[in-house]
């Protein structure tokens, strides 16, 4: 095992971006030099963690994996998160695959018997990264130095650490992405209303409507995948865009409260320094410093 992570672990630091991406559709690796929070909305995702480690945090859940251990995301979530330790001396090595429903679904017609009650399962879990797992992830790692060979087997080895997935520990929340029907696939739909309109008002009775619920079955089963309400979930992606759009607006925090969904400068700066621990504008300045 630790031969597979100190492999893995060479290739990724040889490769890394600061944008993460590599030439290989849908293949991330991440060198990270800083213990720095940070707040993003995450993708369907397999993580594999080489080296350091990673704590993140959804709604009031903490998720926690370390080397030789992955992370599993099945739906877009508003996520915090920092590694551990991380230094330009012990960097933190990751890779990442993006969970893509088309390479699922082909494969469920393959997988074992599916259990029965695998509905409400949460959007995030961590898991030790078996050797099989690992190796397949070691050879597609290698691809990156080898591109002729790249646009013929990555897609197999994409499917091989699929089928991984689909026979571990994850197999149940893999499952959901692939299959059309789930309650996570319906809870997606409103998922992604949200992420495209945060700054519109919202009402549940609309997104249970969406996702072909009832409202208070629908709640039950967004707060089950997100670990959050549906307006806690608004917030954080308000909040999320507003820090980005203020590294370019310092200047204009009310029209960026604005911009965002909110009406109240006051509720905005209240609540843009609950989650960030400053206010917008200080923030703004802390950003545009570093």
């Amino acid at each position: 095992m630790r031969e597979l992570l100190d492999e893995i672990s060479a290739i990724i630091a040889a490769h890394a971006r600061p944008d993460q991406l590599t030439p290989i559709d849908g293949l991330l690796v991440s060198k990270a030099e800083t213990s720095a929070p940070d707040y993003s909305l995450t993708e369907p995702l397999l993580v594999v963690m080489a080296r350091g480690g990673k704590r993140m945090l959804l709604g009031d859940e903490v998720f926690e994996y370390r080397a030789g251990q992955c992370l599993v995301v099945t739906a877009d979530l508003p996520v915090t998160g920092h590694f551990l330790g991380a230094t330009p001396r012990t960097p933190a090595l990751g890779m990442g695959l993006v969970l893509r429903p088309a390479v699922i679904a082909p494969l469920l017609l393959e997988a074992p018997a599916r259990p029965r009650g695998e509905t409400g399962l949460p959007a995030m879990g961590t898991a030790d990264a078996d050797a099989d797992l690992l190796d397949a992830v070691r050879r597609m790692l290698r691809l990156l130095d080898r591109p002729a060979d790249a646009a013929v087997l990555a897609p197999l080895l994409e499917r091989e650490i699929l089928w991984r997935l689909l026979t571990g520990p994850h197999g149940a929340m893999i499952r959901q992405i692939g299959t059309a029907g789930s309650g996570l696939t319906h809870v997606s739909r409103a998922i992604r209303w949200i992420r495209d309109n945060y700054a519109e008002p919202m009402r549940i009775e609309d997104l249970a409507r969406l996702a072909g619920m009832s409202p208070s079955a629908f709640h039950r089963h967004f707060r089950a995948v997100t670990a959050m309400s549906p307006l806690q979930f608004q917030k954080r992606i308000r909040l999320q865009e507003a820090r980005s759009l203020l590294v370019a607006r310092a200047g204009d925090v009310a029209g960026v409260g604005h911009l965002v969904g909110y009406d109240s400068p006051s509720q905005f700066n209240r609540e843009y320094r609950r989650l960030f621990g400053a206010p917008p504008g200080q923030d703004a300045s802390r950003l545009a410093l570093s």
